[in-house]
């Protein structure tokens, strides 16, 4: 069942067009608009999926009401996901440990019907951005190995850990990078009809 969209699209047809929209925010996100975003937070996160998102579906950075779960793995309760955010914005984000920590409870969070992953993936290189002048260059890390590591995340972080830190590049304001890092992560969620940098 497709969700409730302003193109009033189901399907693959909802799929290419949300891809392909929402690439085309995510290349103006690096253009100047994640500068004004505050790093690290929900609220921070909340704009970064409204503007990737406004356009397709009009939950667009609004907290999900209805409890979600993906491939069997419940995430947080609706019923206490403000508290959960709340904490979560707290957390520290001065090491690589702290930020890939505080990343991996925003995903057990999961606090939006859909467009998760792709827009706390930028809120991560934010925070990675802000405190070690390091970025990850998502192509480097496989769909499977990524998924995989997230799955396992919640128990035990250490395999997500080792390979987001081998992806780590200093080449922070590298558009280029930014695009195919764009691109691969819209891959582990199976976004690949378009390129950010031709939408």
């Amino acid at each position: 069942m497709a969700l409730e969209n302003r193109l009033g699209l189901d399907g693959i047809e909802l799929m290419l067009a949300e891809e392909r929209i929402s690439k085309r925010k995510a290349r103006l996100l690096y253009e100047g608009l994640l500068d004004g975003i505050e790093v690290g937070t929900y609220a921070g996160l909340q704009a970064i999926h409204r503007h990737l998102f406004e356009e397709i579906y009009p939950f667009a950075g609004q907290t999900r009401k209805l409890n979600t779960s993906k491939g069997g793995f419940r995430f947080a309760s609706a019923l206490y996901l403000d508290e959960a955010l709340e904490k979560i914005s707290a957390m520290p984000q001065d090491t690589f440990d702290q930020i890939v920590a505080k990343y991996v409870e925003m995903n057990i969070a999961h606090p939006f019907l859909e467009g998760n992953g792709r827009s706390a993936r930028i809120w991560l290189d934010a925070m990675l951005k802000a405190a070690l002048g390091r970025v990850v260059d998502w192509q480097k890390i496989p769909r499977e190995d990524y998924l995989l590591a997230m799955e396992r995340s919640p128990v035990r972080d250490t395999e997500l850990k080792q390979l987001l830190k081998n992806a780590l590049t200093d080449r922070v304001e590298d558009r280029e990078l930014y695009m195919h890092s764009i691109d691969a992560s819209y891959g582990y969620e199976g976004y690949a009809a378009y390129r950010a940098d031709e939408v």
